[in-house]
């Protein structure tokens, strides 16, 4: 069976060596009054909750799933979730990074970035509850009136409830401008909602007390299309006015998905008859207040990812330092035994760092982007809000497509390691291969998050807010540029850099004659700048520890050796496949759209 062990050390790295991040804090006004061992302290129980009441349901939930009682529209999560999601509440977690004005703990988001990575490398369908409800929190927070606010806060932060997103219908998924779900005003000022949700995540459940669906739904006069769209907060069970859940809403789960993976979450189909509901923000802007929660599940859906990878990567090393298979090539590694280990073996190695290296580089800009979140909520100067805003806007679709891409590649190469092994279902492996497709597809699939990232985060602003990182880019190559150590590290990313900067040239003059190039090169498009933005932080990663090596001589942390190896083998191996795609880029659409549909 597979473990998990926290990656406490390298969370520290990333968090005060890489980033300086307590440091910044301290000067933001919400924050001035946290330290490093508080922020330490945290994450050493977050870790400890992750791995001891979670990672164990794990398999639990994968092989028991949920199920529905048709009769009255009930679900039952998987044996543990229950007992696991009390536990959650009753310390505290729920609150961690939520507004102390409705009970919250006021911690950085950067903190809860990092306890939802390791809760997701414990178990990912579990983690969806509490992800969803935070994103829920997050929407009425910022689009919420009073009232709502006053009602469904306080119950979301404690955990006692729970939320989430409905927007997918069976005829609509991405093209949300299809949807056909009705809300009728009512005399009362409420309004009626009608119609059909599918592959809602966490719909129903037995862990909380009430869930807050956030629904899509076209009023009588909306305009066609996507600005015809309003958003709903439709409970499971009406609220009464001192709080507490009411009669049942009419809202019910008509069935759950039978899915490759994330067994132990209610991915449910939801019926809504006349339902109950309160509109949040204004009519016909409902999406624009729910890509409040959307943007927040794409860097959920990437930490989700990132968490797979980290604990397929532990389990394929622990198991590569154990397995005997033949003898190195190079000469028998341990004569005494009747074979080496395969961590020996080129290859294996190769599996291995491809995951570690997946890992750390996600988990740097997982951080590095929850940092900016808290620049952009918090910093007294509105100059720099709007700076890290576009930034988070920037890096936000790469987060989702990039790591989940990422994970999909590490969590098969960690499989293979265990070979047949990895295959069958006790070993665990193959779990994480299954959970890990998913993040692929939903919450935008990562070919619409490349049509973000290309069409309206680079193009559409003539590239500012990718020049702006450029200049990040830029200040490090011209710091450590004649730095001779760091030659292997900042020759490739000063290159890149520059490819980078013509590509998008390039494919935006493409663009003015054809809109379809922005579709045919998107993909490539988001994987390079995937790695322009990993080549920086293993840069910076690398800087670091050559430094903390120099300085601490023979008595260096093995840590800091760890990670140049880490960040050597990503510029050598991993890093060249933006030559391959930058030429793929500039093929065009011709390849893609010269042969007449009728011969597929």
């Amino acid at each position: 069976m597979p473990s998990y062990t926290p990656p406490l050390r390298d969370f520290r790295f990333v968090v005060h060596e890489l980033l300086r991040a307590t440091d910044e804090l301290r000067t933001l006004p919400r924050h001035a009054e946290l330290d490093a061992d508080t922020f330490d302290a945290v994450l050493a129980e977050g870790g400890k909750f992750a791995a001891e009441v979670l990672q164990p349901l794990n398999a639990v939930g994968d092989r028991q799933g949920c199920r529905l009682d048709l009769a009255s529209g009930e679900v039952l999560t998987p044996e543990g979730f229950r007992d696991a999601y009390a536990r959650y509440v009753e310390g505290g977690w729920p609150a961690l990074a939520c507004d102390p004005d409705y009970g919250g703990q006021g911690l950085p988001v950067l903190a809860n970035q990092c306890l939802f990575e390791m809760l997701n490398s414990a178990n990912q369908a579990w983690t969806m509850y509490p992800g969803l409800t935070h994103g829920a929190y997050e929407c009425l927070h910022a689009h919420g009136t009073e009232e709502q606010k006053r009602l469904y806060l306080p119950k979301l932060i404690s955990g006692h409830w729970t939320g989430t997103m409905c927007l997918t219908e069976a005829h609509c998924g991405t093209d949300l401008g299809l949807l056909r779900t009705r809300a009728v005003p009512q005399a009362d000022g409420g309004y009626r909602l009608t119609g059909a949700k599918i592959f809602i995540s966490s719909g129903e459940h037995d862990l909380a007390d009430n869930i807050v669906h956030l629904v899509l739904a076209r009023l009588p006069d909306a305009p066609p299309g996507s600005k015809g769209i309003s958003l709903f907060a439709v409970p499971k069970f009406l609220v009464r006015p001192d709080g507490s859940p009411g009669e049942r809403n009419a809202i019910r789960c008509t069935g759950l998905e039978h899915k490759m993976g994330i067994h132990g979450n209610a991915t449910a189909q939801l019926s809504l008859d006349g339902a109950a509901g309160s509109l949040v923000g204004e009519p016909h802007k409902g999406l624009a207040a729910m890509f409040v929660m959307m943007n927040a599940a794409r860097l959920g859906v990437g930490t989700q990812s990132l968490g797979l990878t980290e604990v397929a990567y532990q389990n394929a090393a622990a198991y590569a330092k154990d397995r005997r298979q033949m003898r190195s090539l190079s000469g028998p590694k341990e004569p005494d035994q009747p074979a080496d280990r395969i961590i020996v073996h080129p290859d294996v190695r190769r599996m291995l760092l491809t995951a570690r290296a997946y890992a750390e580089g996600g988990r740097a800009l997982s951080l590095h982007i929850a940092l900016l979140i808290d620049r952009e909520l918090s910093h007294p100067d509105e100059a720099v809000r709007r700076e890290a805003a576009g930034q988070v806007a920037l890096l936000t679709p790469i987060v989702k497509a990039f790591l989940t891409d990422n994970a999909w590649i590490a969590t098969s190469q960690c499989l293979q390691v265990l070979g047949g092994h990895g295959y069958i279902r006790e070993s665990g492996m193959e779990q994480f291969v299954r959970d890990a497709r998913i993040n692929m597809i939903y919450e935008g699939t990562n070919a619409i998050q490349s049509l973000d990232l290309l069409g309206r985060k680079v193009l559409a602003d003539q590239g500012a807010r990718l020049k702006q990182f450029g200049r990040l880019v830029e200040a490090f190559v011209d710091e450590h540029g004649v730095d001779e150590a760091m030659q292997e590290f900042v020759n490739p990313l000063a290159d890149l850099g520059d490819k980078v900067a013509k590509l998008s040239a390039e494919l935006g003059m493409k663009a003015l004659a054809n809109a379809d190039e922005v579709g045919a090169a998107a993909v490539d498009y988001l994987r390079v700048v995937g790695h322009l933005v990993f080549a920086w932080l293993f840069a910076r990663s690398a800087q670091i520890a050559l430094e903390r090596q120099k300085a601490q001589g023979m008595a260096a942390d093995p840590f800091y050796a760890a990670k140049l190896a880490t960040a050597r083998f990503y510029f050598a191996k991993l890093l060249p496949e933006t030559a391959a795609l930058i030429r793929s880029a500039r093929a065009g659409a011709k390849p893609l759209l010269e042969m007449d549909e009728a011969l597929f």
